[in-house]
């Protein structure tokens, strides 16, 4: 098989492309009424009260903070496998990044481990909780929302690879990711490789009036027309707080609207493509596991072996380029500089040695993935 085979991809069909050549020629290229309409719609999928598109997911989460109040010198558990924004956000606010362990087999942020953390520590030492969905698999927000409220914490769902996963809670109901039930605020990304591309762009979720609010306002400069002090005329505005330019465009936003319509199919597509995987892996190879009653939103599909490195070049040679999630953010340069190096984090270290993410998305064919299988297997058997 010649052609690459990449970890992830983006899908574009026609009716993508004539949703954005639509756009380009109505009115509005920007602050206009698809952002809104997207906005509605993402609601709607996950089950959420309001949502806030924004230019993309780390300025989500760097928003998501600051709506809820944190300050400078103020902590947050977050997980170390993961990409960097998830704890990068707690740094552009000054607050101090907390690293808790991963599960060995969920490979998410472990409940024992951040419960240990926090009872560590007295009452009032963090201020919250970034939990991530890693890979798709969603975290059980009902355990870590009992853990929060004991300890007076705000949850952040770090949700960029699950559109459309869920877990079940206690009393039965599927939890869809982001749905606002069990965390303060959520956050997703439409990066290319993620479910729904938007070239860039990300969505912040909520059930709260009053972080809709605030989260708004701190996306567009801190900028309103509303409850002013005082209105000189129809151009008048005020600038009540310091905000950003963080905001989606209509270009981007009728492109997302068009995707989303289709994640349904692709988280199917997913799941049969990594149910293939497991089916040929099972006894085999170690993967993630899957709790009960839960769904998967595969962003990713990632395996453990001894010599991942040898592995990663071998499928190179044969034009399959899979891809590693992730180095541990302690463990990256500037975290170390700021005193994370000798963090006992070694479920987190033990994975990173072994984890290597196989091609996964919708448009991936069987004959591409049984190339794939056979490669890893041929390698493994040696």
């Amino acid at each position: 098989m010649k052609d690459a085979i990449p970890y992830g991809r983006q899908s574009i069909t026609q009716d993508d492309i004539d949703a954005v050549v639509e756009t380009l020629t109505a009115d509005y290229l920007t602050q206009g009424p698809k952002v809104k309409e997207f906005e509605d719609k993402f609601a709607a999928y996950v089950g959420s009260k309001y949502a806030v598109a924004v230019n993309n997911a780390t300025s989500g989460l760097h928003l998501a903070v600051l709506a809820l109040g944190l300050k400078a010198g103020e902590r947050v558990i977050t997980t170390p496998i993961t990409f960097a924004a998830s704890a990068n956000c707690v740094r552009y606010a000054d607050g101090e990044v907390w690293f808790a362990d991963i599960d060995p087999d969920t490979y998410l942020l472990c409940l024992k481990s951040t419960k240990k953390l926090i009872e560590s520590k007295p009452k009032g030492f963090f201020k919250g909780i970034i939990p991530v969905d890693f890979a798709g698999l969603p975290v059980n927000l009902e355990a870590f929302r009992a853990l929060a409220q004991e300890h007076d914490l705000w949850i952040v769902e770090d949700a960029c690879h699950a559109p459309g996963g869920y877990f079940t809670d206690s009393n039965g109901n599927k939890q869809m990711c982001g749905n606002g039930n069990y965390a303060d605020i959520g956050i997703f990304s439409f990066h290319p490789v993620k479910h729904i591309a938007c070239g860039e762009g990300g969505m912040v979720t909520t059930n709260s009036e009053k972080l809709y609010k605030k989260l708004a306002s701190l996306r567009t400069h801190g900028i309103t027309k509303e409850n002013m002090a005082e209105n000189h005329g129809g151009w008048f505005y005020e600038m009540q707080e310091l905000g950003y330019n963080y905001r989606l465009t209509d270009i981007q936003s009728a492109l997302g609207i068009t995707q989303l319509a289709k994640n349904k199919a692709g988280v199917a597509r997913r799941n049969e493509i990594a149910d293939r995987y497991k089916q040929a892996f099972k006894n085999k190879i170690k993967f993630q596991r899957l709790p009960s009653k839960t769904q998967n939103a595969h962003h990713l599909f990632v395996i453990e072996v001894d010599d991942r490195k040898g592995l990663y070049d071998f499928l190179k040679s044969h034009h399959i380029f899979a891809q590693i999630h992730y180095i541990p953010v302690h463990t990256l340069p500037y975290y170390k500089e700021i005193g994370y190096d000798n963090a006992n984090l070694n479920n987190s270290e033990n994975y990173y040695s072994n984890c290597i993410s196989l091609p996964m998305y919708p448009s991936l064919t069987d004959k591409e993935q049984e190339f794939v299988i056979e490669k890893v297997l041929s390698f493994i058997h040696g």
